[in-house]
């Protein structure tokens, strides 16, 4: 029987295959289908793993996701807050603006029902008439060295003060005899203290426009302070200053030629005396005004009519505090909604403030520092700051303030006076001839706070969120690995040789499917290499009562041509006599399962003497001893068992009734074994020992056994031994047990 050959197909340039099992032929001389385990490994560059890929693919999705969310979102929150902040500084500028047109509003109203108000008629004439009785009259040389002395000592050096300027006395040093007048009895006593001056009674100097100040004063005082103006007058057609409330170094002034003419007062007045209309107010825009110490001074004036003839014009000062109030929610910025850095101002045609500036008033130096820095002059600043007021001081040049004295109104991201990145809302306000700009604005980064504010907690929530994806994805990924790492895990192990390795199959999805699947697969292929093994034993036994141990092995790795050469083998040949005549009276079936006994108990009988079966036929029986393994005994052992078969043969007769014999025959020497054919392979031994062993059963027709010389030399005195013939050269001696 030729052993079959298991053909494999060359390993291509990528796949090496492994651990390749091929099943043996059949005892038959048929083949068994090859169950082959094969590992294939790529070969190239390490892949992505599918964990990599589905974590890469859930991290991509849900990141690009967040991204783009995160992207609408910030842009529509950005610009809705942007929105916001446009709102709130135009909600500001708005406010403002319309606060400040209601307060210079009703000082316009009321300026106007004042002028045309009987007390204001009456005491406009009367103090116009007193006025020019008082500049008829002589002076006392007292009084003009006292108002001279006023001047010298007090006014002019003050004013050179607060103006860092040097003035000339003589400029300002009344010289009408009116003027002298009231100014020594209403002006100098009081050095530039006008709240005394106001409150000042009768001086006792007996004139009618003292009885006149008397009779009206009150009147005026009391407008003065109800509406908080910085001053009123009374200005007579000619020009003069008839009365002042607060009785300063304009008090008898003439406007038109005097020491102050040309300023914001003479404009105003002009314009009220060409009116033909005595309900309207006429303003002028602030401008220095040196009886106030040069202090910025606007000016309201009416017509004072009656009968369609002007009397004279009234005349307030604006009050400054009530333009800065409007401006700066009366200094609680933070109350007005101006926040931290927030505020409204207002600049003139010459781009100078008409208010004062927050920064100034929290904060002088930084105020100073950064003016400085933007362009403004040193010296201005330090003005500013020894002033406490920033009007007709601090310039502002800038997009927002061009806008809106060009009549624009808007809002825009620009530089300010102090040099910041604001956010400004302007627009243009006009008090009847005071053009201004009106501005309020933000530090950019205080206006833009909640944007960037915003941008920050909308980056913190995306990296909180793609944070939270990435665990949920590595979390999602192991989860959804996890059924396809146990099938890898189990196909390793089943290609490791664990067949019928079982899963445990959680869920109806698809990796359930193929969990039921792969332990249907396992299952399968552990039954059918159980068939394998099973039928692999079988061969193996097969093969075993056929040849060898060692012969099996060769001949299970494919070995073709097996044969060998043995030294010292004791051969037996024992031939079953009678066996016909057994079969003839016996079915052949009975018979041939007789025949089978017998030839078990002699497999018995060898293995327990250590003898090896070579081959048997229906009455032949051929065995050695020492042919792959090498036994010093081997004589003896083959001659007891030759005895225990005859006692085989005996208990076989006894129980069937027959009457078998045994006739054997033993030599021993140089033996070759091997496999014999190619179609039908048989294990066979060959050699002159197995001849002689032959040929000695057959010396006599006795049964008995019969070995040759050399075999009963190794016996000594165990058996007992006579001869029976000769074969050749050889003396064939017949064997017994020794009796005792």
């Amino acid at each position: 029987m030729s052993p079959p050959v298991a053909t494999e197909s060359s390993p291509s340039q990528t796949e090496i295959p492994t651990d390749d099992t091929i099943n043996p032929g059949s005892a038959s001389g048929g083949t068994v289908p090859v169950a082959r385990r094969r590992h294939r490994w790529r070969i190239g560059r390490p892949g992505i793993g599918i964990q990599s890929k589905l974590l890469i693919m859930l991290l991509g999705v849900s990141i690009l996701a967040a991204v783009v969310v995160g992207a609408v979102g910030y842009v529509n929150g950005r610009d809705s807050l942007r929105d916001a902040a446009l709102d709130h500084v135009t909600s500001v500028r708005d406010a403002r603006a319309r606060l400040l047109s209601e307060r210079l509003g009703n000082i316009r109203q009321r300026v106007v029902v004042d002028s045309r108000n009987d007390s204001t008629l009456q005491a406009t004439q009367r103090f116009t008439a007193d006025f020019d009785d008082l500049d008829k009259s002589a002076v006392s040389a007292a009084d003009r060295d006292a108002v001279r002395q006023f001047y010298s000592d007090t006014f002019v050096p003050t004013l050179d003060k607060r103006t860092g300027q040097t003035h000339d006395v003589d400029q300002f040093v009344p010289t009408s005899n009116a003027q002298l007048h009231l100014q020594a009895a209403y002006t100098a006593p009081y050095k530039l203290d006008y709240d005394k001056a106001i409150a000042a009674g009768d001086p006792g100097d007996g004139s009618d426009w003292t009885e006149t100040r008397n009779r009206y004063h009150a009147y005026f005082r009391q407008l003065v302070d109800e509406f908080g103006y910085e001053d009123l007058m009374l200005l007579d057609p000619s020009g003069d200053v008839v009365y002042s409330a607060y009785a300063g170094t304009d008090l008898g002034t003439n406007v038109i030629n005097g020491p102050y003419a040309n300023g914001g007062l003479t404009s105003v007045y002009r314009r009220a005396m060409a009116s033909n209309a005595t309900d309207q107010a006429f303003s002028e825009d602030f401008s220095h005004y040196q009886p106030s110490l040069d202090v910025p001074t606007a000016w309201i004036a009416s017509p004072i009519a009656r009968g369609g003839k002007t009397l004279g014009v009234l005349a307030i000062q604006i009050p400054i505090e009530r333009i800065n109030d409007a401006m700066t929610a009366a200094g609680n910025w933070r109350g007005g909604g101006m926040g931290e850095t927030g505020e409204a101002y207002m600049v003139g045609p010459d781009h100078l403030m008409r208010s004062v500036s927050r920064l100034l008033v929290e904060d002088p130096e930084e105020y100073q520092r950064r003016v400085v820095a933007a362009g403004t002059a040193p010296a201005t600043a330090r003005r500013a700051v020894q002033l406490k007021g920033s009007i007709l001081l601090q310039p502002v040049d800038n997009p927002a303030v061009n806008r809106a004295l060009a009549g624009q109104k808007g809002t825009i991201e620009t530089t300010d006076y102090a040099g910041r990145r604001v956010l400004a809302a302007y627009e243009s306000v006009d008090m009847g001839g005071a053009h201004w700009a009106i501005v309020a604005q933000f530090t950019t980064q205080e206006a833009f706070a909640p944007v960037e504010h915003f941008t920050r907690n909308l980056l913190l929530s995306i990296a909180g969120i793609i944070l939270l994806v990435c665990l949920l994805s590595l979390v999602l990924a192991q989860t959804f690995i996890r059924p396809v790492r146990r099938l890898q895990s189990a196909v390793q192990q089943v290609s490791a040789g664990d067949l019928g390795h079982q899963i445990a199959t959680r869920g109806n999805d698809e990796f359930g499917e193929l969990g039921d699947a792969f332990n249907d697969m396992s299952r399968s292929l552990k039954v059918k290499q159980d068939l394998i093994e099973e039928q692999r034993e079988e061969q193996d036994r097969l093969l075993l009562t056929m040849m060898p141990a060692p012969v099996v092995e060769r001949y299970k790795h494919g070995e073709e041509t097996i044969s060998q050469d043995h030294q010292d083998v004791a051969v037996i040949y024992a031939d079953v006599i009678g066996t016909d005549d057994l079969a003839r009276d016996r079915g052949s079936s009975e018979a041939l399962a007789m025949i089978n006994e017998i030839w078990r108990s002699f497999d018995e009988v060898a293995e327990r003497h250590g003898i090896e079966r070579v081959r048997n036929t229906r009455t032949g029986y051929l065995a050695s001893c020492g042919l792959t393994v090498p036994r010093i005994d081997n004589a003896r052992r083959v001659v007891e068992f030759a005895l225990d078969l005859q006692d085989v043969i005996a208990r076989f007769n006894a129980s069937y009734g027959a009457s078998i014999g045994l006739r054997a025959g033993i030599d021993s020497g140089t033996v070759t074994s091997g496999l014999v054919s190619r179609s039908s392979v048989v294990y066979d031994m060959w050699g002159d020992a197995v001849n002689l062993a032959f040929r000695a059963q057959g010396v006599d027709r006795q049964p008995g056994i019969y070995a040759t010389a050399p075999v009963v030399d190794k016996l000594g005195d165990g058996v007992q031994a006579t001869a029976a013939g000769q074969i050749d050269t050889q003396q064939i001696s017949r064997l017994r047990r020794r009796t005792r």
